[in-house]
């Protein structure tokens, strides 16, 4: 697929995906949404070991873009949302751990990008928002993925206010990772992926997606799953290799399994 609004790269074992409209601000039209959601895809069944969502220019991402909205009827909108929620879920399901480089501002449906990765470093003029409570269109599909990240108070803080909130705040808060001087994002995205994807890619890719599927049940739902991934996880060439090194006393070989 010719991607026009997202750059799509290889950097040793990561793919780098780079929404590629800085003077636009990196909005989330459905043509981008659509582009973003193929290429998540296409990594996902590839061979990278992790995939960093990165951005051009001074904002991360703006979120939805307005002009691709004005005037479409309830099935459009329907379409557009469905179809944005469908790919910040497929960030979650892939295998790969998926990190946000985040540089810039991020509001509305790009708050909700960063709540949606499984890991996230921002600099330290970074700034969050979800800006819909100041207005007359609430950001509710971006409080999905918010109110996941960050509790349900501090969630609906930042949806009712509509005020931005400062990068220190959304480490605190834990909606990032980390956060660094701005010259040192890039630098600490890949030293944080690449400690996130270091040991077994398959048991890597089997955990990860587990965890998403289990967060969300009750306790004892979560145990139930996560009881019988972990078990079915030990009969694993890796895992057996894993447990032989630690007896032996040496560092695992993975291979390329």
């Amino acid at each position: 697929m010719q991607y026009e609004s997202i750059r799509l790269s290889s950097e040793g074992d990561f793919a780098v995906l780079t929404l590629a409209q800085p003077k636009r601000r990196n909005p989330l039209a459905e043509d981008t949404i659509r582009e973003i959601l193929d290429a998540l895809r296409r990594t996902g069944e590839g061979s990278a070991r992790g995939i960093i969502l990165a951005a051009e220019g001074s904002v991360f991402s703006a979120g939805h873009d307005f002009a691709d909205m004005d005037g479409r009827d309830l099935a459009g909108m329907q379409r557009l949302l469905g179809v944005c929620g469908e790919m910040m879920q497929t960030i979650q399901e892939i295998p790969q751990p998926v990190i946000a480089q985040v540089e810039g501002l991020a509001t509305a449906g790009g708050c909700q990008l960063v709540a949606s990765c499984d890991l996230a470093v921002a600099g330290e003029s970074t700034r969050f928002a979800v800006p819909g409570g100041r207005g007359g269109w609430f950001c509710t599909t971006p409080g999905v993925a918010l109110a996941r990240a960050v509790g349900r108070k501090r969630a609906l803080e930042m949806l009712l206010t509509g005020d931005p909130i400062d990068a220190p705040t959304a480490e605190a808060w834990g909606l990032v990772n980390r956060v660094v001087s701005d010259d040192a994002v890039a630098e600490e995205t890949r030293a944080l992926l690449g400690r996130a994807t270091r040991g077994s890619r398959r048991s890597k890719g089997v955990g990860k997606q587990a965890f998403h599927r289990q967060v969300d049940l009750d306790i004892r739902g979560a145990y139930d799953f996560a009881t019988e991934v972990m078990a079915s996880a030990s009969q694993t060439e890796e895992a057996q290799e894993g447990i032989r090194a630690f007896l032996e006393k040496r560092k695992a070989d993975f291979g390329d399994r």
